[in-house]
């Protein structure tokens, strides 16, 4: 393979191994219903096949961004793609829920492997495609979760369960191969940053008494000492770790970058989107799929529940493509601004007009346009205002604050549904279109973060710039 070619494979390659890990990742929603059917468990219990890739997710993003950050970046990329394939093996032959987890697990690691591909592209693709790649890149991980659901639906019903893990398999073999074969070794540009282990270590308990906090909440009941203890001890953790991020000579994450407007902005942005995204997520697919007889739903199957979502996606990857001309039109603020008013619109419709299933596309579509917006923005943002050895580190430390807003989204949804439940048990009207708008309040208080935090650019010294010379990257 020549070099020309293979430089222009080197996007693509990173858009599909993005996308292939994010709609993998999100195989676990809609088939929760089949693996407590096939393994005779609960549907709280097999909500664990969901759970557990996001949990494996968030704390596997930063390690992976800090591992990738230098000579060892296409080595990273490719165990991570190594491990994701593996994890689909074992979760298509799993024999029992416990096996199945360990899957599904390994398979979470793919979403931490989306800061990798960002801090590929910005180091080596021409100058004047890094920042549109870096957009897409984003949108694409975001886009691929919500694909993930209507995929993973009709794959579970032509297959089975044990097909739709296979099918992931191949796939995320297939993005194994290609990145093998087009993107290049940085073997010698530089020394390999040490990674943090004791930080890694103690980052992954505080992500996980949290995160299980959150998402068994509703469960167990939010004022039980079990979710109690597990989120004090979460938050007695994360002081812990904070401390010993801002001692340490090289840390994991450099918490300290977060004294940049621009950086704690779009932080900011990312879980206040996340939990909105998730929220509705949750609430449509549920929604769709509740009966007639109860007054509101379409009693939708799985599948169209999952085909609801396809706007979402479509027009995250289509919205991202107007970022360059709007944010040369308006400033990266306004954008950040507007698509998060655009978000909240989608949000807003919804719980107003939901008499249609047509009504359902349409919010996800204006949602789509919203977040691809917004999720296309943030990234850029961070980049230009922090050093270049540092890439891997901000955007993998982004990915988890994007992944507790999903996770939180999640819980607050099931919180609010059992809130609003009838005498039946089953959630009432009132409590989706609830949810839809505390989740348009979301992303008002996402814009409203975006325009009074200011985003402006930070200035950088010579030696943290990527050097120009090579006409790879700015910052």
């Amino acid at each position: 393979m020549t070099e020309r070619r293979r430089s222009a494979l080197i996007g693509p390659v990173l858009v599909l191994a993005t996308l292939v890990a994010s709609i993998i990742s999100s195989f676990g929603a809609p088939l929760i219903p089949t693996v407590a059917r096939d393994f005779h468990e609960s549907l709280s219990t097999a909500q664990w096949s969901l759970t557990v890739a996001l949990l494996v997710g968030a704390a596997s993003s930063p390690v992976l961004g800090r591992l990738g950050d230098g000579p060892r970046r296409r080595v990273t990329l490719l165990g991570g793609l190594a491990v994701v394939t593996a994890g689909g093996v074992i979760a298509a032959l799993a024999g029992g829920l416990g096996m199945l987890v360990v899957g599904r697990g390994l398979q979470g690691v793919g979403l931490g492997l989306a800061p990798l591909a960002m801090a590929t592209a910005r180091d080596e693709l021409p100058q004047a495609k890094v920042a549109p790649m870096m957009a897409l890149l984003s949108v694409s991980a975001g886009a691929g979760l919500g694909a993930g659901y209507p995929i993973s639906g009709l794959l579970a019903e032509a297959w089975g369960l044990a097909g739709a893990y296979w099918f992931g398999t191949i796939v995320s073999g297939l993005a194994l191969i290609g990145v093998a074969a087009v993107l290049p070794s940085r073997a010698g540009h530089g020394a390999p940053n040490p990674l943090d282990w004791v930080g890694a270590v103690l980052l992954a308990p505080v992500l996980v008494t949290t995160l299980v906090a959150v998402a068994e909440g509703t469960q167990w009941g939010w004022g039980s000492p079990a979710i109690i203890s597990l989120l004090a001890a979460g938050v007695a953790l994360f002081a812990v770790w904070a401390v010993q991020q801002l001692r340490t000579e090289n840390p994991l994450v450099q918490l300290r970058l977060l004294r940049h407007p621009s950086v704690l902005s779009a932080d900011a942005c990312a879980m206040v989107l996340g939990v909105a995204m998730y929220m509705v997520l949750s609430g449509v697919t549920e929604f769709v799929q509740s009966p007639r007889s109860g007054g509101f739903g379409f009693s939708a199957s799985a599948v169209v529940a999952g085909t609801v979502l396809i706007p979402l996606s479509f027009f995250m990857l289509i919205s991202s493509r107007t970022l360059p001309a709007l944010v040369t039109r308006i400033g990266i603020r306004a954008v950040l601004t507007l698509g998060c008013l655009v978000a909240a619109l989608g949000c807003g419709f919804f719980a107003v007009f939901h008499s249609a299933l047509w009504q359902a596309f349409v919010m996800t579509g204006v949602l789509g346009v919203g977040l691809g917006t917004t999720f296309a923005a943030i990234p850029g943002l961070i980049v230009q205002s922090i050093p270049a050895r540092e890439t891997g580190s901000a955007l993998g430390f982004y990915q988890v604050v994007r992944f507790t807003g999903f996770s939180l989204g999640s819980a607050l949804t099931a919180t609010i549904l059992a809130a609003h439940a009838s005498g039946n048990g089953q959630p009432t009207v009132g409590g989706y279109t609830t949810a839809l708008w505390i989740s348009a309040g979301t992303c008002v208080l996402a814009a409203a973060l975006a325009w009074f935090l200011p985003a402006r650019s930070t200035r950088l010294t010579p030696t943290e710039r990527v050097p120009q010379g090579r006409g790879k990257a700015v910052v």
